[in-house]
């Protein structure tokens, strides 16, 4: 008897709050979202940075698929991160804070050069970072890894054209 009340507390917890059958995300899984999240929202202000301070058709555009692709790929992110119950970010962290100042304080080729160097730096480490996730035991969090790629690819290649452009033209 006392068996049955058991389990029927369990499903009757369960009901109540789902979440809680989700499987938990293991603490590299947890970091890497929470890392995830915050990058995002890093590179959301950043391509308004560069939309506003550049004068570069280039990298406006650069800044506008940016501020575009990572809010969709936030999205995905904070879906993930709530089916896991990962607490999720609401800001940047200090260092991308910091790197949004130093931007800020900058104006035209200068910024542009910048911007650009630090957008192809910036994707390296993504890559490498989502690759190495995207073999995570987590399988939700592998399969938003492998998902993710394409597009850290493809601004990695449109802020590497851009770099050499700027760099050409100093």
């Amino acid at each position: 008897m006392m068996g049955r009340i058991v389990i029927s507390l369990s499903v009757v917890l369960l009901t109540l709050n789902p979440a809680a059958a989700a499987p938990a995300a293991d603490k590299n899984a947890e970091k890497f979202l929470q890392h995830v999240i915050e990058g995002n929202l890093a590179e959301i202000q950043l391509g308004k940075l560069a939309q506003e301070k550049s004068m570069d058709d280039g990298i406006r555009a650069f800044g506008d698929m940016l501020a575009t692709d990572h809010s969709a790929g936030n999205e995905k992110a904070m879906q993930v991160a709530t089916s896991l119950g990962v607490n999720t970010p609401t800001e940047p962290n200090k260092t991308q804070k910091a790197t949004y100042d130093r931007l800020s304080k900058l104006s035209g080729s200068a910024f542009d050069r910048q911007f650009a160097k630090m957008m192809v730096d910036d994707h390296k480490k993504d890559i490498r970072e989502f690759e190495k996730e995207s073999k995570s035991s987590n399988a939700q969090v592998a399969q938003f890894a492998k998902d993710t790629l394409p597009t850290l690819r493809e601004h990695l290649e449109a802020a590497q054209s851009l770099a050499k452009v700027k760099s050409a033209a100093r």
